[in-house]
């Protein structure tokens, strides 16, 4: 679809189409009229076909349009933005097939009901105006609902890893260090590996690396921590070991040209996460974690330290095996950021397995409840460090079961806080939630425990009736114009 044919084939068939239907009348009729079968008169509307000269000038005589007015690529008002869409780099560059859509069905749905399909994209694009989406943002939007789909498992990337792993003699129980993961991207993939300061690149110092590709050099942020440096030399080798060559040069997707750059981003980072810890390895140690009959966060921040990775890189490998190998499919994946001294936190990644769960990142300017581990962490780890002074390598793991009082659904949700360097004020805390069903109670032994904390809590404070909440932050705005638009609804529905 990305060529200019396609789109010129496309837009002259929704015009055919839109043209026939505004004159009431039939593909058979129209085909009488003008002496083309109905089957190609279908191709053409489906965008499959561009007729020759003599055929459009029948097709204009048939629908009394003049020729010109036919050809030209200027659509009505009422296909606008289907024109917009065509003509942006969202159905370009977005691979269509990895979600199973064929380019030519898209054609199809959108020759079959053009003025839905107008007001839909319109009703889109506005949304995403108001709320100054950008197109990166799309296109994480579009990943996340990738990962989703294929419960973030990916076999092929899961193999390439292991390949990986046996090509360069790294051993089952071995995590690879910064430094062999560096020593193979300089002496096998012929790259320069250099590090900048605040002093030598300032303007740089908000990222973790840069990548030239003309020169091989590879800069990376000197305040980076072993665990920093090794998933970041993993995902250059997930580039280069994949054979992955439209991507992003810097490590912070800042501006992207596609969302093929996002997806081989994510597909060599989760190839780096896969390297960096061994999912054998994992696997093993999970199984006697969740036969324990007590929580033990502890025993969880020492399986974690097995490995040469961040708490957010182990939660997300958490993510992927849990759904693979114990066949818990009902999670959610959330990071929080919160400045020391500050009441607000802000949800920078959430994804959702299976079913879109409660929290989720859609409440804007609202105030998450404040009974969530996830938050109560980043307050726990904001006092030690003002008691016991800042360390860089301290993380917290704390978890709870959450009853969520409008729904009465039951999570049990485990934490990480961390601080999140070079950056000494802000804290970052990684959470995996599972929804307790029988699946979850047969494997994880310590749910019963009566020292795991267990807490009632809401979405947002704008929308939880506990009226005894000492943690509120907001009164309950949208709960009670929700009750109140109950209340008008009855009133009505009672008069005779």
């Amino acid at each position: 679809m990305s060529a200019n044919s396609d789109k010129v084939k496309i837009i002259f068939g929704l015009k055919i189409r839109q043209l026939r239907l505004d004159k009431k009348l039939s593909l058979s009729e129209v085909a009488e009229k003008s002496g083309l079968s109905i089957s190609y008169l279908n191709e053409i509307e489906k965008g499959k076909k561009y007729p020759k000269t003599e055929k459009i000038m029948a097709l204009s005589d048939a629908l009394n349009i003049d020729y010109d007015s036919l050809v030209s690529l200027k659509l009505s008002k009422q296909l606008e933005p289907i024109a917009e869409l065509l003509n942006s780099n969202i159905l370009t560059e977005l691979p269509l097939e990895i979600f199973g859509v064929e380019p030519a069905d898209f054609i199809e749905l959108m020759s079959e009901a053009p003025a839905k399909i107008s007001a839909f994209i319109s009703t889109i694009i506005e949304i995403s105006r108001n709320y100054d989406m950008r197109v990166e943002q799309f296109y994480f939007s579009v990943l996340r609902s990738y990962q989703e789909m294929y419960d973030n498992y990916f076999p092929d990337i899961e193999e390439s890893a292991q390949q990986f792993r046996k090509l360069f003699e790294i051993s089952e129980i071995t995590s690879p260090n910064d430094t062999l993961l560096s020593d193979i991207l300089q002496n096998f993939y012929g790259y320069q590996i250099e590090e900048f300061t605040r002093e030598s690149h300032p303007d740089l110092i908000t990222i973790r690396s840069v990548y030239n590709p003309k020169t091989s050099k590879l800069l990376v942020n000197g305040d980076l921590s072993p665990e920093q440096r090794a998933f970041t030399f993993g995902r250059e080798l997930g580039y280069q070991f994949l054979q992955l060559k439209n991507r992003p040069y810097i490590s912070s997707v800042i501006e992207v040209n596609s969302f093929e750059q996002v997806l081989n981003n994510f597909k060599a980072s989760y190839f780096a996460g896969a390297v960096l810890i061994n999912k054998n390895v994992l696997v093993d140690r999970l199984t006697y974690f969740f036969a324990s009959p007590k929580w033990n966060g502890d025993m969880m921040l020492s399986i974690m330290r097995l490995f040469n990775a961040t708490p957010e890189m182990f939660y997300h490998r958490l993510s992927n095996l849990m759904t693979s190998h114990f066949k818990i499919n009902n999670l959610f994946f959330l990071r929080f950021n919160n400045e020391v001294d500050h009441k607000l936190f802000y949800l920078t990644k959430e994804m959702h397995l299976a079913k879109l769960h409660t929290p989720h990142g859609t409440a804007l300017n609202e105030h998450y409840c404040r009974r969530w581990v996830s938050l109560t962490i980043l307050k726990d780890l904001e006092k030690i460090q003002k008691e016991e002074g800042y360390d860089p390598e301290k993380v917290l793991c704390k978890a709870q079961v959450s009853e969520y009082i409008d729904t009465n659904n039951h999570y049990f949700v485990m934490s990480l806080a961390k601080p999140s360097p070079p950056n000494k004020k802000m804290n970052s805390s990684i959470t995996l939630g599972f929804a307790i069903d029988d699946n979850l109670r047969s494997m994880a032994q310590f749910l019963n425990d009566p020292a795991l904390p267990r807490r009632k809590v809401n979405e947002t404070c704008e929308r939880c009736g506990a009226v005894d909440c000492a943690e509120r932050m907001k009164p309950p705005l949208v709960l009670e114009k929700k009750h109140s638009l109950e209340r008008l609804k009855q009133a009505i529905a009672s008069l005779e």
